[in-house]
């Protein structure tokens, strides 16, 4: 139960819906929608176990689970709606091992914003616009924008003032607080009086904060002269390459990739990000004959940093932004007539050795579980058996 869910609109229910739902559950739902979108959720059935709403409760955050405030947590009674202050929500319903009841249905969509700023969190820059037409109701010249370092001009259109901000320039900021990064700068807007000033400067703080999954991007004004405050996630740019030896100097592109049983498989993880100060590593790799379900015939290769096959090792890499590693085709193969790969990545940041890119092995508790779900997952495949007189697709 749970997952991303990015359609515009759709329907969450507790598993078995309208039946009983299991003992024991703990389902996340992340609700992402279109940047500068916010998230609209209705409840239209609750039916658990009332009362302190210890046991059995469904949850809404404002945001990632881990990270954002809790708007609501309910067992019972009327049905709320709630509205998210970004373009991301997250669901969580938990059950005990005592009692079960039909649990919860409840319906979102996605309605714009309405804000006469935007911004989007690009893997190498902050994409700010501000409309020109609000500077000017508002009494402010669109020639007078400017950033913290005034050699990075916006680009001025006859509708738009455009800021492409980079993460590591232009005198943008970096902070850490526990298991974000925070990248800031600060756009001005300057009264156009120099002797008598009428009308305060505007002061917009921009920052991207760094989940290991998402961009968070806040904006808000300063001195409360401009009510702004927006909230947009996206996600990092990955990807996984295999490679035909651990020289790891050319790629494989053939799809399906053909291979022999017991033949080494060698890939590359790779993280597109301008920002040096981040590393990638591999947490989680899972094969299944079923790119759609990695539960029910799974085998893993690594899970939870934890190797899992005998075969599996790492690689040491040129950059913090590749990790690299292989495994040996495993007697799985021969028994599908495909398999597909889903690894789950990390990005953590650089030198934090107590970060999960650093830490190895982990056999993390269930309250824990929350946090791994800060990374990206990436589906490789599908790899199939070379038969017999087949052209070699890679080297052994």
């Amino acid at each position: 139960c749970g997952g991303s869910v990015s359609d515009s609109s759709g329907v969450l229910q507790s598993p078995n819906y309208p039946g009983d739902y299991p003992n024991d559950a703990d389902c996340v739902w992340e609700i992402q929608v279109e940047n500068n979108f916010r998230v609209t959720l209705t409840f239209r059935d609750i039916a658990m176990q009332s009362g302190t709403c210890q046991q059995d409760y469904v949850e809404v955050y404002d945001g990632p689970l881990h990270s954002s405030p809790l708007l609501g947590r309910f067992c019972s009674g009327s049905f709320p709606t709630y509205v998210s202050s970004s373009n991301m929500m997250s669901v969580r319903f938990h059950s005990d091992s005592r009692y079960s009841f039909r649990g919860f249905q409840a319906h979102y969509s996605s309605i714009p914003a309405g804000h006469n700023t935007t911004i989007v969190c690009l893997p190498d820059y902050m994409h700010v616009v501000v409309s020109r037409d609000y500077l000017q109701s508002q009494g402010y010249s669109a020639q007078r924008v400017t950033l913290n370092d005034n050699r990075c001009r916006p680009m001025v259109t006859s509708q738009e003032v455009v800021f492409n901000i980079p993460y590591n320039g232009c005198g943008t900021m970096q902070e850490e607080n526990n298991d974000t990064i925070n990248y800031s700068n600060t756009i001005r807007v300057a009264s156009s009086g120099y002797i008598i000033k009428r009308k305060k400067n505007i002061n917009l703080h921009i920052s991207c904060k760094m989940l290991r999954q998402a961009w968070q991007q806040v904006m808000y004004a300063a001195e409360d002269t401009v009510d702004v405050n927006e909230y947009q996630f996206g996600k990092y740019s990955m990807n996984i390459t295999f490679y035909d030896s651990p020289a790891f100097q050319r790629q494989v592109r053939s799809s399906p990739y053909y291979i022999d049983l017991n033949q080494n498989l060698y890939l590359q993880a790779c993280l597109h990000s301008s920002d040096p100060r981040l590393k990638v590593s591999v947490d989680t790799c899972v094969a299944s004959p079923d790119p759609r379900d990695f539960n029910t015939l799974a085998y893993y290769l690594v899970r939870n940093g934890c190797p899992r096959d005998r075969s599996y090792a790492t690689f040491s890499s040129p950059s913090s932004h590749f990790a690299r590693f292989k495994f040996n085709a495993f007697e799985f193969m021969s028994q599908h007539p495909s398999v597909y790969l889903k690894c789950r990545l990390m990005v953590c940041r650089l030198g934090d050795f107590s970060s999960r890119c650093y830490r190895g092995c982990s056999s993390r508790a269930k309250r824990d579980a929350s946090a791994a779900e800060e990374s990206v997952d990436v589906l490789l495949g599908p790899l199939q058996l070379r038969e017999q007189g087949a052209p070699a697709g890679t080297a052994r």
